[in-house]
């Protein structure tokens, strides 16, 4: 057997362009909270693209600041068929079809009526800020990606 090579953690490897990324990160939670997007969207927004992207380090992150902001168990797992409940309200289905453009970049745009059903819900600011969340988690995913970064194993309490 072949042992794996080992990963070069881009993030120390240049820790001024991680630090810069993670700026972004926290203007946009600044940003989030001055247009009056509350922290569940957010984090919803970033576990999305995280199960969308396979990045099991953000997956892990994410969903325990999810839980941390009031999420519930029951919408996180079943957040991967958002759009076939009705458990997420319309401002939250909006914000989620839009992070998965993003993210789908290449193959998926949003049409006139859903980019409609997104100015319903949102003004011109909250929208920006959706979409530099969706910009941001999928730039924190690839590089969590391609650093493999692990995650620490938790046993869950029973």
């Amino acid at each position: 057997m072949v042992a794996a090579p080992k990963r070069v953690f881009i993030d120390k490897q240049n820790p001024a362009a991680y630090k810069a990324l993670t700026s972004l990160a926290f203007e946009i939670r600044a940003a989030a909270a001055a247009v009056g997007l509350p922290r569940t969207l957010m984090e919803l927004v970033n576990v999305r693209v995280s199960q969308i992207n396979r990045c099991v380090f953000c997956l892990d992150l994410h969903t325990r600041l999810a839980l941390e902001a009031g999420e519930s168990t029951q919408r996180l797992a079943v957040l991967p068929a958002w759009n076939e409940t009705d458990l997420f309200d319309d401002s939250e289905r909006a914000a989620l079809t839009l992070a998965e453009a993003v993210t789908r970049v290449a193959g998926q745009h949003l049409d006139d009526a859903e980019y409609a059903a997104l100015h319903e819900q949102f003004d011109d600011a909250q929208i920006a800020v959706v979409i530099w969340a969706a910009v941001a988690i999928n730039a924190f995913n690839r590089v969590s990606i391609m650093s493999r970064h692990p995650i620490r194993s938790v046993v869950a309490e029973r």
